[in-house]
C-alpha cells in the first residue's frame, strides 16, 4: 500500500507499522483533522495506537490564547485555573497528558484524584464505547444490567456487611445521599464534620466542608457542628503524637456535648484529607472516634471520594487500614476513571429507612455503571493496589529524602499509598504558601503535573494514576529537587 493511499474511512488497524508520512502529505490527506505543529511532527512512523490517537481525533478548534479569552469571556469567575499560564491539554494517554503543541507531561495528580487507571486505558475505553453503542440512558425508574452488575460488586469490594448501594453522579450527591439515610436512619438531623474537610459543592456539602476556601456559602446550612482535626503537624492542642493521648479523637465527644442536643445522627469524615492537605490521622484516631459516635447512637460516614478504589493501598477503602467498619460509605472520582458517577453504599439496616420512592435521573446510567466496572476489574487485574502500596511506599521515602536535603523548605511529609502530601514551611512551622504555587508552576514548565491544597495553599498534592512506576517517581523527585534548588538559590521568600 503506498504512504498516499490512505483515505478518511480506512480502518487504522489497515495501516502497515512501517508506514510514515511527512507532516504536509497527512494534512493533504486528512485535512483540518490534522491539528499537529510541524515543529513536533515532522515525521510522524504510523503504528495502530498512534493512528488512532492522532489521527483520528477531533480538531483543536482554537490555540491557547484564544481558548484562554473564550474561557474569561464564558466561564463564571469563580471556575479558576490552578496555573498562571495554564497548559491546554488535548489527549491523555497512560500516566501522561498532552497539550495541543504535542508536548508530554507525567500526570502526578490524575484530574484531582480520579483517573485512577491511567488515562484512556484501553479496556476501560472499549467498555465506554460498547454502552454508548448499545444503550446510553434510561433513568432509574427502568432496570438496566451495568447499574445492578456495578451495585454487586461494590457489595463484594466493601467492608463488612454493606451490600445496599445507591449510584449518584457525584461525590457530592453521593453526600448529601448519604446525610439523608443517616437522618432517616437515626431519626435524628445533627451532623459532626472535621475541621479542614471538603465535601463537595452543593449547599449541605460546602455546609459539611470546614474550610474557608471552599465555602462560598454566607449562609450555612443548620446543624452542623465541627470537631477538631487529627492535624498532627499543627495539632491544635499543641501535643506531640507520641503523648498526645489521642485529645483529637475525643475533641468528638466534646463536640457532641458542647454543640449539639447530645443525640446526633452522624459524622462524616475523609479517611485521610485530600482538599485539606493529605492530612493523615493517627492509626488508632478512628477506632477511637468510632466508639465515641457507638457510645452516642451516632452512625459514622466514612468519605471515600478521593481514598476509595484502592488509591491508599492494601484496602479498596481507606478507611479500612484503620481497622474500622462505618455504618456507610460514600465515593466517586476515580470509581470511573473520569466519568461522572458517585455512589452510597451502606448496611441493608440504614438502607430500610428510605422507603419512599426516590429517583436519579443520571445516576447509574448505563454507560458510567459499565465504566466503573471496567475501571474495578483493570485494578484487579493489574494489581494496581499493590502497586499503589509498592510505588507509594518509594514515593513517601523519595520526599522525605528531600525534607532532609531542604528543612527550610519542607514541613511535613505524609500520606497512605499514592494519597500523599507534602507541607511546605519554614522551620518555625509558617506555611510557605507562595513557594507551593511557584513550585507547582515551575514543575508544570518541566513537564510535571502536581497539585496543591491544605488551608494555607502550602501542600503539594500528589495522587497520581494508580499505575505509575518508580521511574516515574523518580522523575517527578527530580523535577522537584531542581524547582526546590532554585527556590533556594533566589532566597526563600524571595
Amino acid at each position: 500500500m503506498s504512504r498516499l493511499d490512505l483515505r478518511r474511512n480506512q480502518r487504522f488497524d489497515e495501516i502497515s507499522e512501517g508506514d510514515c508520512l511527512g507532516w504536509r502529505e497527512l494534512v493533504d490527506i486528512f485535512g483540518d483533522r490534522v491539528v499537529f505543529s510541524q515543529a513536533q511532527y515532522q515525521i510522524i512512523t504510523i503504528s495502530k495506537v498512534e493512528v488512532y490517537h492522532q489521527l483520528d481525533s477531533q480538531p483543536t478548534r482554537w490555540n491557547r490564547e484564544e481558548l484562554k479569552k473564550k474561557r474569561e469571556k464564558f466561564i463564571i469567575p469563580g471556575v479558576k485555573q490552578m496555573y498562571a499560564d495554564p497548559p491546554h491539554f488535548v489527549k491523555g494517554k497512560g500516566q501522561y497528558l498532552f497539550d495541543e503543541t504535542g508536548r508530554q507531561y507525567l500526570d502526578m495528580f490524575a484530574g484531582i484524584v480520579t483517573v485512577s487507571v491511567g488515562h484512556c486505558h484501553p479496556k476501560v475505553v472499549q467498555a465506554t464505547v460498547e454502552q454508548l453503542n448499545t444503550l446510553q440512558h434510561t433513568s432509574t425508574i427502568f432496570m438496566t444490567q451495568p447499574m445492578v452488575d456495578l451495585g454487586e460488586k461494590l457489595a463484594d469490594i466493601a467492608p463488612g456487611d454493606m451490600g445496599k448501594s445507591f449510584i449518584t453522579n457525584s461525590g457530592t450527591e453521593a453526600n448529601e445521599a448519604a446525610i439523608r439515610f443517616a437522618r432517616l436512619a437515626t431519626g435524628r438531623h445533627e451532623v459532626i464534620a472535621l475541621e479542614h474537610s471538603y465535601h463537595g459543592e452543593s449547599h449541605l456539602a460546602s455546609t459539611l466542608t470546614a474550610n474557608h476556601n471552599w465555602r462560598p456559602d454566607t449562609m450555612p446550612a443548620a446543624g452542623v457542628a465541627y470537631a477538631a482535626n487529627a492535624y498532627c503537624y499543627r495539632c491544635p492542642f499543641k501535643k506531640s503524637p507520641d503523648s498526645c493521648g489521642l485529645e483529637c479523637a475525643q475533641d468528638v465527644e466534646r463536640v457532641i456535648q458542647s454543640q449539639t442536643s447530645g443525640k446526633p445522627a452522624v459524622m462524616i469524615a475523609e479517611p485521610i484529607q485530600g482538599v485539606g492537605g493529605a492530612i493523615t490521622p493517627p492509626d488508632d484516631y478512628f477506632i477511637e472516634v468510632k466508639k465515641i459516635l457507638d457510645q452516642y447512637g451516632a452512625l459514622f460516614i466514612a468519605d471515600e471520594v478521593q481514598t476509595g478504589v484502592g488509591r491508599t493501598g492494601k484496602h479498596w477503602f481507606g478507611i479500612s487500614s484503620y481497622g474500622v467498619q462505618p455504618d456507610i460509605i460514600t465515593m466517586a472520582k476515580g470509581l470511573a476513571n473520569g466519568l461522572p458517577i458517585g455512589a452510597v453504599i451502606t448496611t441493608e439496616a440504614v438502607a430500610k429507612a428510605l422507603q419512599k420512592q426516590t429517583i436519579n435521573t443520571f445516576g447509574g446510567n448505563p454507560v458510567s455503571a459499565a465504566t466503573a466496572l471496567a475501571v474495578l476489574e483493570t485494578i484487579e487485574e493489574e494489581k494496581l493496589m499493590e502497586n499503589a502500596r509498592v510505588v507509594g511506599e518509594y514515593l513517601m521515602a523519595g520526599l522525605k529524602d528531600l525534607q532532609k536535603q531542604f528543612p527550610q523548605l519542607v514541613g511535613d511529609v505524609r500520606g497512605k499509598g499514592l494519597m500523599v502530601g507534602m507541607e511546605l514551611a519554614d522551620k518555625n512551622k509558617v506555611p510557605l504558601t507562595k513557594e507551593t504555587m511557584r513550585i507547582v508552576e515551575m514543575a508544570k514548565d518541566e513537564g510535571v503535573i502536581i497539585g496543591k491544597g491544605g488551608m494555607f495553599g502550602n501542600v503539594i498534592r500528589i495522587k497520581p494514576p494508580l499505575n505509575i512506576t518508580k521511574e516515574n517517581v523518580d522523575t517527578m523527585l527530580k523535577v522537584v529537587k531542581k524547582c526546590m534548588e532554585s527556590l533556594v538559590k533566589v532566597g526563600v521568600s524571595a
